[in-house]
């Protein structure tokens, strides 16, 4: 009926507003709640920060639709990039400053999505953050956090791993 602009989801109704493209919806979501950061400096790093995740979480979301005989090389590769390339960047960010989150005593809409990608590596390698102290410390305190806490218990709204019957599903959907 046209309430979808560019007619795909996700859309969220807030304020009065439909707001569609998942980046406009978590901009203002983070604005809204104070998330993004106390000032210019603050917003440009948490959109570096975001968009580094961002892409280490499109690697894990690609690797359940890779085929049985590249599974253990994309693996190694979600490993390599998480390990070499984007941990590495996050774990001296923590370092470096001595606060809790990436850039202040405050969470921000970096580390929530921070807190996601490391979940996501670990579903796949659990002992991924064992070089990665400030990692270690960060992910105990968000998940701490009692609205992180209660979403990730049982029967909490999260979605679990794609299994076999979705990643079927979604194939079938795309006829890929």
């Amino acid at each position: 009926d046209g309430v979808l602009m560019f007619q795909q989801v996700p859309m969220v109704e807030i304020d009065g507003m439909k707001m569609m493209q998942i980046r406009a919806i978590l901009s203002y979501i983070a604005v809204k709640h104070n998330r993004y950061g106390k000032d210019l400096k603050e917003r440009a790093l948490t959109d570096m920060y975001v968009k580094g995740i961002t892409d280490l979480i499109q690697i894990i979301i690609m690797f359940p639709f890779s085929p049985p005989e590249a599974k253990e090389k994309n693996l190694d590769s979600v490993k390599k990039r998480a390990t070499n390339r984007y941990f590495p960047v996050f774990e001296k960010v923590l370092k470096q400053h001595g606060q809790d989150f990436l850039m202040s005593n405050r969470s921000s809409w970096a580390d929530v999505q921070l807190i996601e990608a490391i979940l996501a590596v670990e579903e796949k390698m659990p002992a991924v953050l064992s070089t990665f102290p400030q990692l270690q410390a960060f992910k105990i305190r968000m998940s701490n956090m009692p609205t992180i806490k209660k979403f990730l218990q049982p029967g909490s709204p999260r979605k679990p791993p794609p299994d076999e019957h979705y990643v079927e599903t979604v194939l079938k959907i795309f006829k890929v």
